[in-house]
């Protein structure tokens, strides 16, 4: 998956950036649209950066844009004031009702994409703005504080990984950023606490993980909190002098540790009547919320229902492929789920759950990943200039992070793509479960795709740095099928069988992502669920049911984009017969960057009529 911290510019209302030197980009209008409404839009477009790098301290960080004249933005964090919020709202109002006035009929080819596709964002945003007044307002995810979200979980990552130290000023700004740090912690506590007066609390088992993973960030003295120790190491090492320990030290005993208290105290007094209930069918003042969630997720009008059932038909197809790969390989006994389940605790197939052994895994990780970028010039005409690192999930967050996601590069080339694995216990990786992952999070997935909309040239930066779950999950679920096809399982069954197993789980969380919060589905149910169609081991299924608990339709993203990149290929193949280039078909669907996928549709159906033509 896309790491979410990527996108915290959609707390800046949903939208994004215009020109990575802080200027706007020199465009012209798209053969075929009407100059006039093509600078009009582009002269809202740039707009919107200018509003968003002036407002957003941590966009700009994101993007390599805290230099220059910019350089005060490394000072501060996007902070949840109700002044702020207020800004964020109205800014996402004006600007979504500025684009809605553009018209659409006198504009063609990217016009028309950067169009459709920012206007997509901003009136989904809208309608969570509308609707629901209440956790992270303007998007579908129910509770400001979880498991996987919030300011605790956030901030330290991103003061670690994306704020650079190379001078004395990098240093100090740091120290500006812990001090806000413990400012919004006690700003997310009065929004939490308004929420939870509304009846809006989470689950007591997203209760429990999250108290567990706060009081783990208090655990340790404030002197050897990771917020202190990434400043002194990294300031020792650029040869940075200063008292930088001290006084990180003091921010954080005084204002930081006791700003996190105040909020596992908030977790704590809430716990004892919060309902088990896991799904937001349950919660009050959200009736459609699930819907919203799959408009907002997946970019397309599926029901609840109809996720169920794709879902149900898919696990059925993908159990039978995976059984016929298990039979040729002389496993026959039991369900599909139970070999699995064999497969994966085979001594055989299981890294050592050591340092030793976890390296082990990252470098074989590393041979896998170059294997594969040997082979990408075959079906790409185009290919990123930056690369790709594979990091080990920091150990102090693995206990609720997902498996594996991915953190794109900056615009600025600074700092490069990488590719996250969560190494808290190595018998969730067997071996032959983890080619599948390099290509879905890395090449020719999630890298591959994410940072071509990074190095484009000549459309807006909004457009490279919005992200539409579908399009983005449903590449990288392409890019495992993409990879089958290469040829790279020819001598490797069980690496198939790992692919397989990847489509499977995707397609099981179409199943239970809609049985949790369309069909009133319990946290234990949709674990049964998994554990007996996938055979993984419950300690995992339950990280992932309680993932899909707080993020109600994201789940259910990544199958639904994979089936529509199918399709569309598949139907552009059929359509241009010996016209069809594979090579083209990738350039021209990743060349626009990520978008809602009926404009997907459309793009991939000009460039086939082009192909006729």
């Amino acid at each position: 998956m896309i790491d979410r911290r990527r996108l915290l510019l959609s707390a800046v209302a949903g939208v994004a950036l215009a020109g990575p030197a802080g200027t706007a980009l020199a465009r012209v209008a798209a053969p075929g649209s009407d100059p006039a409404e093509a600078a009009k839009l582009n002269g809202i477009l740039d707009a919107m950066f200018a509003i968003i790098l002036a407002k957003s301290a941590m966009a700009a960080s994101y993007m390599g844009l805290d230099k220059g004249d910019n350089a005060a933005a490394k000072t501060r964090l996007d902070m949840l004031t109700p002044t702020d919020l207020a800004e964020r709202e109205a800014f996402s109002r004006e600007y979504t009702d500025k684009l809605k006035a553009i018209d659409a009929s006198k504009l063609a080819g990217m016009d028309a994409v950067n169009l459709a596709t920012v206007l997509y964002d901003g009136e989904t945003t809208n309608i969570g703005l509308d609707r629901y007044r209440f956790g992270n307002t303007g998007s579908p995810n129910p509770y400001r504080i979880s498991q996987l979200g919030g300011a605790y979980r956030e901030i330290p990552d991103f003061l670690d990984t994306i704020h650079g130290i190379e001078t004395t000023a990098d240093a100090e700004a740091y120290l500006s950023r812990l001090d806000a740090f413990g400012d919004l912690l006690d700003q997310e506590t009065v929004l939490v606490r308004e929420d939870m007066g509304k009846g809006i609390v989470s689950p007591d088992f997203v209760i429990d993980r999250t108290l567990t993973q706060m009081k783990n960030g208090l655990e340790p003295a404030p002197a050897d909190s990771g917020l202190v120790t990434s400043l002194s190491r990294r300031a020792a090492e650029a040869g940075v002098q200063g008292d930088w320990t001290t006084r990180a030290t003091a921010i954080v005993a005084d204002k930081v540790y006791p700003a996190l208290q105040r909020q596992v105290d908030l977790f704590e007094a809430a716990r004892p009547g919060a309902r088990h209930d896991a799904g937001v069918w349950a919660l009050p003042h959200a009736d459609g919320y699930y819907e919203y969630g799959l408009r907002n997720y997946t970019t397309t009008r599926l029901t609840g229902a109809e996720v169920h059932q794709l879902g149900l038909t898919q696990v059925a197809e993908i159990t039978a492929a995976a059984d016929a790969i298990l039979k040729a390989e002389g496993m026959t006994e039991g369900t599909v789920g139970a070999r699995l389940a064999v497969m994966a605790k085979d001594p055989r197939f299981i890294y050592p759950n050591t340092d030793a052994g976890k390296q082990q895994l990252l470098d074989e990780l590393n041979v896998q990943m170059a294997a594969m970028q040997a082979r990408l010039p075959d079906y790409f005409g185009i290919l990123p200039k930056a690369s790709v690192d594979i990091r080990r999930v920091p150990p102090a967050i693995e206990a609720g992070a997902p498996g594996g996601y991915y953190q794109g590069p900056s615009l600025d080339g600074s700092r490069p793509g990488a590719y996250y694995i969560n190494l808290r216990d190595t018998a969730e990786w067997p071996k032959w479960t983890l080619p599948t992952l390099t290509y879905h999070e890395a090449i020719p997935g999630h890298h591959l795709q994410v940072t071509l909309a990074t190095e484009a040239q000549g459309i807006p930066t909004i457009r490279k740095l919005i992200g539409f779950s579908a399009y983005s999950e449903g590449w990288a679920l392409y890019s495992e099928q993409l990879a089958d096809e290469m040829g790279v399982y020819a001598d490797d069954p069980w690496g198939r069988l790992g692919y397989l197993q990847s489509l499977l789980f995707r397609a099981t969380r179409l199943v239970v992502d809609s049985g949790l919060h369309h069909n009133r589905w319990s946290r234990e149910q949709a674990i049964q669920y998994m554990v007996a169609t996938l055979g993984d081991q419950e300690s995992s299924v339950t990280t992932e049911v309680e993932r899909y608990c707080v993020w109600p339709g994201q789940a259910s993203s990544y199958k639904v984009g994979h089936t529509e990149w199918v399709r569309l290929r598949e139907e552009a193949r059929t359509q241009l017969g010996d016209r069809f280039d594979i090579k083209s078909f990738h350039d021209t669907a990743l060349a626009s960057g990520s978008m809602p996928l009926e404009v997907l549709k459309t793009v991939v159906g000009e460039w086939v009529e082009s192909r006729k033509a």
